[in-house]
């Protein structure tokens, strides 16, 4: 008998963990870094090729990446350079969450509102020039770029931003940001 691979079930709280650093970033970025996880060799591929090249911007950028046989949202993280280098440097966490994305999707978007809803609760999500936070009256908090045409990246300690309540005392990965106390 062939024994079936089993796919990797995360619990709530590892969930939560996963996207405690990336579920305030704008929807359209959080669905780019969700689908790129899925292909984490592409991701550090597309760090190394674009750190090589730190002046590659713009036309010369796109002219460039039509020789490549990524996924587009793995291309399109070539344009966040910071982005990309987090996930090729966290490669357990980049893994995970794509496992997590394929096996897990309902649960793991669920997860973004859940988090979403702590840090909106204790204040720490508000609209700002560079973004607008929406919450629906179904309770889903959507947060939209300010300008379509820049793309901005938060940065936060989810330690701090989740509120008080917050916090695990064994951590299932290590933190891409550094601990802050509450």
């Amino acid at each position: 008998a062939q024994e079936q691979p089993t796919e990797a079930i995360f619990t709530p709280e590892q969930l939560e963990q996963l996207v405690a650093p990336i579920a305030l970033y704008p929807d359209a970025l959080l669905a780019q870094i969700l689908m790129a996880s899925t292909y984490p060799l592409e991701i550090v591929e597309a760090d190394r090729w674009i750190s090589g090249q730190p002046d590659l911007k713009g036309e010369a950028l796109e002219k460039a990446l039509l020789e490549k046989d990524w996924d587009p949202s793995v291309k399109a993280l070539t344009t966040l350079p910071n982005v990309l280098k987090q996930m090729s440097e966290n490669l357990d966490w980049t893994q995970d969450l794509g496992d997590a994305f394929l096996g897990q999707k309902n649960e793991l978007m669920d997860t973004v509102q859940i988090m979403r809803g702590k840090a909106y609760e204790a204040g720490n999500l508000t609209t700002t020039e560079q973004q607008t936070v929406t919450q629906n009256p179904d309770k889903i908090i959507v947060i939209q770029q300010a300008s379509p045409e820049v793309v901005y990246v938060p940065s936060y300690s989810p330690t701090v931003v989740y509120g008080p309540s917050w916090y695990y005392s064994s951590w299932y990965y290590p933190p891409m940001y550094p601990y802050y106390p509450a």
